[in-house]
């Protein structure tokens, strides 16, 4: 690493130590003598005290500025991760900043377009209608007289960004190795995610795309109005859109005063969501109440605003019809097939009973059934389901990461307008509707009638196709992968039981230094204290020769 590096490196441990984040991880479950030894020390040094765990991060996230306050955000839906507490104190940020010092929009729109900004726009105003850590926004008119919105990413944030994001992956994947129960989180992996969302919010070009998609899904829609985007003004860090009228989510306030429908408003978000998932494949990621406003031109029947399409998510096509099938026994409780399917997605390791996880499940999630959402919360539901399936080894799919995000969102918006909403009459006969199209007989036909072609070209291999895709040949095979997992675990192991005992060496060497120089050169109470410590690194090194790392 650099010099730059290591300065920022440090800076991180201040903060980390300053606000006693170290106490996050716990010592019984840190392997390794020498890294047990270190955290308590260090947990010793800097204790606790009396303040609240997630309050000291939030703080810490604040301090280290912009990109960190992002982290916290993503890491505000991870109640896997965190604990329903911290994540429920992490959702408070905010990602609101100061306006650009000295930013003189007509330069930065010039050198954007390429061209004067007076050949697109009328006008723009100086003043900035919202700031961001990444972008933000100023009214302006179209030549034509349209009244648009134009967003503009804060100069030098990129360089800020991947410097930053590139120390915290390269901490990530050290700290992975080190600790082997945070395997099952794939930090690494949540870090370059996140790493790649940020780099999708400065690439306005692709939002722009994303909103035109969107638009398109929705065109006539009486659930979700999406503004026009104008691509042919939108750059890389430039995008021009349709201003809109509507009325912020979180102004409860304003929407009963217009006389709003707060049932139909809830109905309609989990109706939105599952069309953007099920039947579109194309979901809005982002949707905390900042990015969704509501037209209410129609109190009676009122329709949301999607605003900021940066961040969309997809998801495989087996990821989906698994999670759809999932859904769907959920709703009918038929915790058996549940299991079932969780074990032939791969979602829990293959050696999995499927009895156990079978009663796991129904014990967590019987209780929630025939509630309004007043009376439950999925995070915690989350929160109790993967602390229980750590005896099934069971791991956090990245894949479905943004839509665990965006569907705590939705439950969020839900309890906040109707906590009377009864989410499983909402989405049953959504995904009663979405089995007859996609698992029912016509489906199937359709599917086959795509297939033909290959079917024939391969049909003397077909007995052969067909007995690779069983469900207890996909499960062989996830064994296998275990398995692969697992030696290569074991490797690992032994290559950190190998370094171990080299630094064990080292220590050793280092400490008979010591004893050597202080038997030659001090006489006195100095030659007392030197030998103690020379004793204590001997003892250290014996000890990391001994250890077994697991």
């Amino acid at each position: 690493m650099q010099i730059s590096d290591w300065r920022r490196l440090s800076g991180l441990i201040h903060h980390v130590l300053r606000y006693r984040l170290h106490h996050f991880i716990p010592t019984e479950q840190v392997s390794g003598t020498a890294a047990w030894i270190t955290l308590t020390v260090l947990q010793r040094v800097y204790p606790i005290g009396h303040r609240d765990l997630g309050e000291q991060l939030k703080e810490a996230l604040l301090k280290l500025g912009p990109v960190y306050i992002k982290l916290g955000q993503l890491l505000s839906t991870r109640v896997d991760l965190l604990g329903p507490e911290v994540a429920a104190t992490l959702a408070q940020l905010q990602d609101r900043v100061e306006p650009i010092a000295d930013f003189d929009i007509y330069v930065h729109v010039d050198k954007s377009l390429g061209t004067a900004w007076s050949e697109v726009f009328h006008s723009i105003a100086p003043q900035p209608l919202a700031s961001a850590s990444i972008a933000q926004v100023h009214s302006a008119e179209l030549i034509d007289g349209s009244h648009v919105v134009i967003k503009v990413v804060r100069p030098g944030i990129e360089g800020d960004i991947e410097e930053k994001m590139g120390l915290l992956l390269a901490l990530s994947e050290w700290l992975e190795k080190s600790f082997d129960f945070l395997q099952m989180f794939h930090l690494p992996r949540v870090i370059a995610d996140q790493r790649a969302i940020l780099r999708q919010e400065m690439n306005l070009y692709a939002e722009a795309r994303n909103q035109i998609q969107l638009r398109r899904n929705f065109a006539g829609s009486n659930l979700l109005y999406v503004p026009r985007a104008y691509p042919e003004f939108s750059r890389r860090h430039l995008l021009v859109m349709e201003y809109v009228e509507g009325v912020p989510i979180g102004q409860l306030d304003r929407l009963r005063a217009a006389g709003v429908d707060f049932e139909v408003l809830a109905h309609k978000g989990v109706e939105t969501f599952f069309t953007q998932v099920f039947e579109d494949n194309f979901f809005h990621a982002d949707m905390h109440p900042g990015n969704i406003l509501v037209d209410i031109s129609d109190p009676e029947d009122p329709k949301y605003i999607a605003l900021d399409c940066a961040i969309m998510g997809r998801l495989e096509f087996t990821d989906r019809r698994y999670l759809g099938e999932t859904l769907l026994a959920f709703f009918q409780r038929d915790f058996a097939r549940v299991a079932a399917l969780c074990l032939d997605s791969g979602w829990v390791p293959p050696d999995t009973d499927p009895a156990e996880l079978e009663a796991v499940i129904e014990r967590i999630c019987s209780p929630i059934f025939a509630k309004p959402l007043a009376e439950i919360s999925f995070g915690n539901v989350v929160t109790d389901l993967l602390s229980t399936a750590n005896q099934f080894q069971m791991e956090v799919q990245p894949q479905l990461v943004l839509l665990e995000k965006t569907l705590l969102y939705v439950e969020g918006l839900g309890r906040q307008l109707y906590p009377q909403l009864d989410l499983w009459d909402t989405g049953k006969p959504f995904m009663q509707r979405w089995a007859a199209r996609h698992m029912g007989p016509s489906a199937w036909l359709e599917e086959m009638t795509e297939a033909t072609p290959l079917l024939l070209k391969n049909i003397g291999r077909l007995p052969q196709i067909l007995s690779e895709y069983t469900p207890a040949r996909r499960r062989a095979w996830l064994i296998q992968e275990q398995t692969n997992y697992r030696l290569n675990r074991e490797v690992s192991r032994l290559q950190r039981q190998q370094r171990n005992q080299r630094r064990g060496f080292a220590w050793i060497l280092f400490a008979s230094g010591v004893l050597l120089v202080t038997s030659q050169i001090f006489s006195d109470a100095r030659s007392t204290t030197l030998l103690a410590l020379g004793v204590l690194l001997s003892g250290i090194g014996v000890i990391l020769l001994r250890t077994q790392t697991k």
